[in-house]
Formats: C-alpha cells, structure tokens, sequence
C-alpha cells in the first residue's frame, strides 16, 4: 500500500487481510499475523483486539490463538436472508410483471435508504432504470413510506433525516408523513405519484416475515400516465396479493 494512504484505510486494509488469513490457516498468533502483515507485533495485536472486539476473530483453544469470530455468522446470516428473500419471491414477483406489464421491485431498509434488492421487469417497461443494488430516499417512494409504516416513533426519528425534495409532490414535512404512514398502515399499502420523479408512479405492499414484521416491500411502478387511477384500481390488489404470498412462504399466516 502507498505511503501516502491514509492510516484509517490502511488499517481496515490490514484488519481484512486477518480475516483473510484466519480463513485460509484455520488459527493464526499475533506472530503470525504480523508476519503475513509485514508490521510489528504491537500493531498486529492492536488490530487483532479491535476485531475481538466486535466478535469478528475469537481466540481459539489454544490462548494467543485466534480464528474467525462468531460475528461474521451475523453478517453473513443477512446476506443469507437477502438472498432467501429474492429466491422465495422471484416466481410471485416474475408474474405480477407479467400481469400487470409493468416494473416490479423488491426492497428492504438499510438504515436512511431502501435498498433495491431485485428487480422485473414487464412487457410495457421498456428500456426501465435498474434500481437493484441503489439506495433510493425512504420518505419519497412507496417502497420507503411502506418499510417505515411500522417502525416506532423512536425508529422512525432514527431512520428520517432531512426530507429532501425532489419534485413539488415531494413529502418534506415530517407531520404530513407520519400522517401519511399512518394511512399506509390501516390501508395496508403506499402510493407515490410524482414523488421521487415528475412521471412516475409506484404502489407498494409490505412483505412480513413469520413474527408479522414488515422486512421487506414490493412494489408496481411505471409511468403516471399509464398507472392511472382506474388502472391503479385493479393494480393495488395484484400487489397485495403478491406481498401476501411472499410473507405466506416466508412463513407469515395470512389469517394473522
């Protein structure tokens, strides 16, 4: 690594190529690492303590030994539950593309940002963005508004920032949201219509997991002028339906 790098980088450099070489040799000493590092001992265990302490490296049978922590389980147990999601709702989210003709996408919260984890596309949606892998606003999509229904007061404080506009249909003020949130829940799904960008409309439903928690949310978009108000009628149930059957194989009773 350069010199002129700065020391915060170097660092989280250093601190995953200890994982990196606990994986490969099982368990490694701070001699060891260091050597593999190229650095002193005393950096070595300043790292190595660091990743302890989150649970990342643990130190194993034999004392001053270390292998991979019980911490990278957390980690990758939620890549795991991304991916389940995506498998169990992929067949649901490829046919209300092809019922309703229009994009579907499949979204969790990542802490400020609905993160966009798949995406189909329908026979109308020509040319549509790919969302999936992006971080799109939470109070200005219906995706966002559905993944903060539920969330308490405090998480919702937590979650919300500013409220950026993006079009004059923007929500900004946070009153009108927590109103608007409060629709979402006895209605059991959002709409944003010119929200995120002039043109656009999207419905979307909650997806719960086995407890009844909303984890995640699919949503219906396309064009305003295609997504009319009669069109959105006969949409709206086809995505609920949708979100339904996905929560149905991710465990959740309908009759609940």
């Amino acid at each position: 690594m350069s010199n002129s790098e700065p020391a915060s980088v170097q660092s989280v450099d250093r601190a995953l190529t200890i994982l990196e070489v606990l994986a490969r040799l099982g368990t490694a000493g701070v001699t060891e690492i260091a050597a593999e590092l190229d650095v002193h001992k005393s950096t070595a265990f300043r790292l190595v303590s660091t990743l302890e302490a989150h649970r990342l490296v643990e130190q194993a049978g034999d004392r001053g030994r270390y292998s991979l922590g019980v911490g990278l389980l957390r980690l990758a147990g939620a890549t795991t539950a991304r991916l389940d999601l995506v498998q169990e709702a992929r067949p649901i989210t490829r046919q209300l593309a092809a019922d309703t003709g229009e994009t579907v996408n499949l979204t969790v919260r990542a802490e400020h940002a609905a993160l966009y984890l798949d995406q189909v596309a329908g026979s109308s949606a020509l040319q549509s963005h790919n969302w999936v892998g992006q971080h799109i606003p939470l109070h200005a999509t219906s995706n966002g508004k559905v993944l903060l229904s539920e969330l308490t007061p405090e998480q919702l404080a937590e979650a919300l920032g500013s409220l950026a506009r993006f079009t004059p249909a923007t929500i900004t003020s946070k009153a009108q949201l927590r109103k608007e949130l409060a629709t979402i829940r006895e209605q059991g799904y959002s709409l944003a219509i010119d929200e995120l960008e002039v043109g656009l409309t999207a419905v979307a439903a909650p997806i719960r997991n086995a407890h009844g928690d909303v984890i995640a949310s699919i949503s219906v978009s396309g064009p305003t002028f295609r997504l009319s108000a009669e069109r959105l009628d006969a949409v709206i149930p086809q995505c609920l339906a949708a979100a339904g059957e996905i929560s149905h194989r991710l465990g959740w009773s309908w009759r609940e």
